[in-house]
């Protein structure tokens, strides 16, 4: 079938390279011509693994095509995939304005009969609302509706994810739109899960927030069990195995980030209140998450007279290993407390680093500064404290022995509980990590 996709970001692209791997024939669309020309010249401008060779042979072999000319991408597609950001607002509210913007495109572009799927996460109701917008700015009499498709796909293995889902939600409002998204995902043979609009609008929410309520969860636990002298990564290990809670999102840490639960617990909250309702669950979550972030620097903040003047070594800026995104990434956040206490840090990330210094360039900032390394040994070098916040590979390679004979002062704290403390203590390392 011929698939348009609007926006190529973490959604976006992935999908659209997806199709085009089980036979369809894509075209991407994006505003930006630059972006563009990186993909038709074979590179990704988001790092997912995978990602770049899929685009490349789909290019090469005619499946794959990006274009700013959204109007010759629209007029003749079987089915429209909308896939563009959905940004919180300052109240917590979804950002529509992108989806907005396509939704009019799409209108005045298509000449045949079109299904427009949204992927894009969105409140509640928000599908009937752009189909009832596509049909007032309608230029040629055609069938159009809108169907909703969410995405379940996670940063860092987002290909592997949409190639292989456990399962595929669509929520249509008509048999024609029903077959149509079966006829697209026919060659995945995966299962499928078909549903209203709301309910699959709804699917999307309820899951993202499920999760990080269950990461708050253990968040909150582990600094229980720091207080009566339990190992959080043992209660763990006995809860994963009661299959009624499962072994996945069980691990204590500095808390969630990303694209998605972030926004999508306050998105959900929002909605909620604008109903009336008050999700206690959901607002004890956000809480429990913020002040997550920046637990370890407050525990190193009581141990210290002072920042002022130390080198800091930062391990881990993306707020999980396998992505280059850092938004809402905890790092982001005590770099700041960091550099207004007057630190010189030292910043290591494997991916991420060019993104990091857009938002927080090297050089001098409040009383401190930040310099950006691509060699963990020169970051540890003479460092008297160490942060590590994001648990990539070349970090976890790092042995207890390292910290001790490459820092002036062995103090390290461990946002992702890396290490066993028994092995940095027998290593002379002052050791602090979270729940334990």
């Amino acid at each position: 079938m011929k698939i348009s996709v609007a926006g190529t970001g973490y959604i976006g692209l992935v999908t659209g390279v997806c199709f085009a791997e089980t036979g369809h024939d894509v075209v991407c669309v994006d505003v930006d011509q630059a972006k563009v020309n990186l993909m038709e010249s074979g590179v990704s401008p988001i790092y997912e693994d995978g990602l770049q060779d899929m685009m490349r042979s789909n290019y090469d072999a005619g499946r794959l095509r990006y274009t700013t000319d959204y109007a010759n991408a629209y007029k003749d597609a079987d089915a429209i995939f909308i896939g563009v950001g959905t940004p919180e607002q300052p109240d917590g509210s979804a950002n529509l304005s992108y989806i907005a913007t396509v939704a009019r495109q799409i209108a005045q572009s298509i000449e045949k009969d079109c299904l427009v799927v949204v992927k894009s996460t969105v409140p509640v109701g928000t599908n009937d609302q752009i189909e009832q917008f596509i049909r007032d700015f309608l230029v040629h009499d055609v069938r159009v509706e809108v169907a909703s498709n969410p995405e379940f796909s996670a940063q860092g293995t987002a290909v592997r994810d949409t190639l292989y889902a456990q399962r595929i939600i669509i929520g249509t409002e008509s048999q024609w739109a029903h077959d149509v998204l079966m006829k697209i995902y026919e060659p995945f043979n995966l299962p499928m899960v078909s549903v209203n609009r709301r309910s699959a609008e709804m699917i999307k929410y309820a899951s993202n927030n499920f999760l990080a309520l269950k990461i708050s969860y253990m968040n909150d636990i582990a600094n229980l069990c720091e207080l009566v002298g339990a190992d959080v990564t043992h209660v763990a290990k006995g809860m994963a195995y009661d299959e009624r809670i499962g072994a996945k999102f069980l691990n204590a840490g500095i808390g969630f980030g990303g694209s998605c639960f972030p926004k999508d617990t306050k998105a959900l909250n929002f909605l909620a209140r604008e109903h009336g309702y008050v999700l206690q669950t959901i607002e004890a979550a956000v809480e429990v998450n913020q002040a997550q972030k920046t637990t370890l620097f407050k525990k190193a903040d009581k141990r210290l007279i002072t920042f002022c003047g130390l080198k800091v070594a930062v391990l881990g800026l993306t707020f999980k290993p396998g992505t280059d995104d850092l938004r809402d990434a905890p790092s982001l956040e005590n770099i700041k407390l960091l550099l207004a206490r007057g630190a010189n840090i030292y910043a290591y990330d494997p991916i991420g680093m060019e993104n990091c210094k857009k938002i927080i360039p090297p050089g001098n900032h409040c009383q401190g500064s930040i310099t950006y390394l691509d060699n963990l040994d020169q970051v540890l070098k003479d460092a008297n404290i160490c942060f590590i916040f994001t648990e990539w590979g070349e970090i976890k390679a790092l042995s207890p022995a390292d910290f001790k004979q490459k820092m002036h002062t062995p103090l390290v704290y461990d946002g992702r509980n890396i290490y066993q403390p028994q092995d940095m203590a027998a290593a002379g390392v002052e050791y602090y990590s979270v729940g334990r």
